[in-house]
């Protein structure tokens, strides 16, 4: 089917759009919570509310706030009072809203995904709560993208700042995420397991919404409720690795550990059952774009995020090489693909702003010299590029002459990370606002056949 650039545009952002919306928890949530008289299911999981003295509700995430009132929701107003219904979840500033039993607690500022003093403040609210819990007792957690900084709560003898400090510097010396991680829990006392420590409820059960590749359960918010056994050995062979006991952080966390790994390792002593149950991912954004593609009339390929991936720009030049191939066969019309590529930052002194959706939109320009019959849209699904208000951009034929006719340098803001600049000239940024949800990128690549 023959379609105008601005009819190319308008269907990748429909597409795009119902990717995100599939992934609401107020539509996920209903589908594996459930109330029938007096029992409770969760998946497929049976729970008889005459043997439940309290529910809690804890957590933390960009989902936090619709996880928590989609709960609320399938919970209902008599289960909310009957059973004393309390809790706390940790969300960005900008998505605090009205509920009806749970604090939704500022932990960051909009558009800062640092760790904060609120957030230690929040997080130290969350472990009170669930250690006070007892046998007759179920604790829910809603955890989602985005954790980590939502859950703040550096060992005895760490600061705050000490520990931004080498993360920070973990990743300028080129460590990995996982690297990144393994040391972010054993400086933690509520990652790595450390709320499932913590909780002293019969029964801990999470509900989780993933924005890891692969759906890593201990990588996603940094696994707080899956049990594990500290291993603060790992962390020090990372120090050790990265050449990390140079910096006066580096030799803080060391000490510390050492500390940690002369002591007895610790063992969960409480009586708690755990489970954590996967109730979305990126695989489920790119089925429902999928599905609104078809509908559109589009036949489609789709590719969802199952593992790192590399570079920005290494991802725009394959996709846009699929892209051409697609232009020249007419099958099929539209890619949509899902993942969260890295980005090489330029030195601090030239870098502009910007996001890994907004580098990938603008390296697929710069690819590519003719758009005709082409568009792209890649966009963060938590409406969040970067430190940025968009969520991403899109690029096509018509604002490809808008740049042109600018004479806008593309490689140049590209090499500066200064997509953000770029694509505000040329009315290309893609913005939602917070979009209440976290599973990765979504890409949308529409052709004209």
């Amino acid at each position: 089917m023959k379609r105008a650039s601005q009819q190319l545009r308008e269907d990748a952002r429909r597409i795009w759009w119902a990717g995100v919306q599939a992934v609401q928890p107020k539509n996920l949530i209903p589908q594996v919570v459930r109330l029938e008289d007096n029992c409770l299911w969760i998946e497929d999981r049976l729970l008889d509310l005459r043997q439940i003295e309290r529910i809690v509700i804890v957590g933390a995430g960009k989902a936090g706030a619709s996880m928590t009132l989609a709960l609320e929701s399938v919970l209902g107003n008599r289960l909310l009072q009957e059973k004393d219904v309390r809790g706390w979840v940790n969300v960005p500033a900008d998505c605090v809203q009205p509920t009806k039993k749970v604090v939704l607690h500022a932990a960051r500022p909009a558009g800062l995904n640092e760790p904060t003093a609120e957030g230690i403040s929040g997080t130290q609210e969350i472990l009170r709560l669930v250690s006070e819990l007892g046998p007759d007792d179920l604790c829910l957690c809603l955890i989602s993208g985005g954790g980590s900084a939502l859950l703040p709560a550096p060992i005895s003898g760490l600061s705050l700042e000490s520990k931004g400090v080498l993360t920070r510097e973990i990743s300028a010396r080129g460590g990995s995420i996982q690297q990144l991680n393994t040391v972010r829990r054993e400086l933690s006392n509520i990652k790595g397991g450390g709320l499932a420590r913590a909780c002293r409820a019969g029964q801990l059960i999470s509900l989780i919404l993933s924005d890891v590749p692969g759906d890593d359960l201990e990588t996603i918010a940094s696994g707080p409720t899956v049990p594990r056994t500290p291993t603060p050995e790992l962390a020090l062979q990372v120090l050790s690795d990265l050449r990390l006991e140079d910096c006066p952080a580096g030799r803080e966390a060391a000490a510390l550990l050492r500390q940690q790994s002369r002591q007895p390792a610790e063992m969960i002593q409480n009586v708690t059952t755990v489970s954590n149950l996967l109730i979305g991912n990126n695989a489920t954004a790119v089925d429902a774009a999928g599905v609104e593609a078809e509908r559109l009339g589009y036949s489609h390929a789709m590719i969802s995020a199952s593992e790192p991936e590399p570079e920005a720009e290494q991802v725009a030049r394959q996709l846009m090489e699929t892209a051409l191939a697609m232009r020249r066969s007419g099958e099929p019309d539209c890619l949509i693909s899902g993942g969260e590529p890295t980005v090489r930052l330029a030195p601090a002194a030239k870098r502009g702003r910007g996001g890994r959706n907004q580098q990938l939109a603008l390296a697929a320009l710069a690819a590519v010299q003719d758009w005709h019959d082409l568009a792209l849209l890649s966009g963060g699904t938590d409406g969040e590029d970067g430190p940025t208000d968009a969520a991403g951009a899109f690029v096509d034929e018509q604002l490809l002459q808008v740049v042109r006719d600018a004479h806008l340098d593309s490689a140049d803001y590209l090499s500066r990370n200064d997509a953000y600049t770029f694509f505000e000239q040329v009315d290309g940024l893609i913005k939602t606002g917070p979009t209440h949800t976290n599973v990765c990128d979504l890409r949308v690549i529409t052709v004209s056949k």
